[in-house]
């Protein structure tokens, strides 16, 4: 039962992308990251300290690289999040699963064994099929950085993963990606515009950073107290919440050859997390 607290954090992660698209009206990206990030990091600083924990850590490096590739993918994510349908931004980032399968394999020295190499094969057919309506559209770049985004959040996943076999719990991961998204966004915002903050806006920024740290939390439940393999399956169910935002809300809808490469995306993901090296 634990894993579904993964179809809570899908929910809200995909409620995170209307927000983004909402306040994308009002700010730039990178000011949406860093107001996402600073929200986060004060919930989770309040839960740490109601609770008594030490966020005193040996892994300050493992926790720097991971917040920073989990910074630049949240900050391409998001840009792409405010170009493309919101279904294709969310399904591209969700290719992280496939990097992360080709960098543990990578890590660890392993060769590709034919059932991995097919599922990963059948995750950039699905991309390709995704990516082809958008460059008829004249948005590769966008579409690019949906791709990166989804290689730098493997990566990040990568260092979750690492730092989870050296013992350090999720909350304290949560509190470190916040705290230097936080940094890495709002040192960017000094090179910008830094647009001010209205009533309207502020709803939409508490909407944001409320939805995203509470979806990071329910997504490190159900992979502590779930099944992994269940837990990364479910995982996929962003992708089914963001279509349905995208549908209701603003009439987005894809090709025959998009709802396709959407499904062969979200196979691959499952296929790879089920092949990839358990150790």
């Amino acid at each position: 039962m634990g894993a579904l607290w993964m179809l809570v954090a899908g929910f809200l992660f995909g409620l995170m992308g209307v927000f983004v698209k909402l306040g994308a009206q009002y700010f730039s990206d990178l000011e949406l990251v860093f107001y996402r990030s600073f929200v986060g990091l004060l919930v989770i600083y309040a839960i740490i300290r109601q609770q008594g924990l030490s966020v005193a850590t040996h892994h300050w490096r493992q926790h720097l690289w991971r917040g920073i590739s989990g910074s630049i993918a949240l900050m391409l994510f998001f840009y792409c999040i405010t170009m493309l349908p919101l279904a294709t931004a969310v399904t591209l980032n969700y290719t992280s699963p496939l990097f992360l399968t080709i960098l543990t394999v990578l890590a660890l020295k392993e060769h590709f064994h034919a059932p991995l190499a097919f599922s990963i094969a059948v995750g950039f057919a699905g991309i390709v099929l995704l990516l082809h309506p958008t460059l008829e559209r004249d948005q590769l770049v966008p579409g690019l950085l949906g791709l990166i985004s989804g290689l730098f959040a493997g990566i990040a996943m990568l260092n979750v993963r690492q730092l989870g076999l050296q013992g350090e719990p999720g909350w304290r991961v949560v509190f470190y990606f916040s705290l230097v998204a936080t940094l890495f966004s709002g040192v960017a915002m000094l090179f910008g515009t830094i647009h001010p903050v209205s009533a309207n806006s502020l709803l939409i920024l508490a909407g944001l950073g409320g939805s995203g740290t509470l979806a990071q939390l329910a997504m490190t439940r159900a992979y502590i107290t779930g099944k992994t393999l269940v837990a990364g399956s479910l995982s996929f169910s962003t992708v089914v919440f963001a279509s349905l935002f995208g549908m209701i809300l603003w009439d987005e809808d894809l090709s025959l050859t998009g709802w396709m490469g959407m499904l062969l995306i979200i196979a691959s993901g499952v296929l790879s997390l089920k092949l990839a090296p358990k150790h």
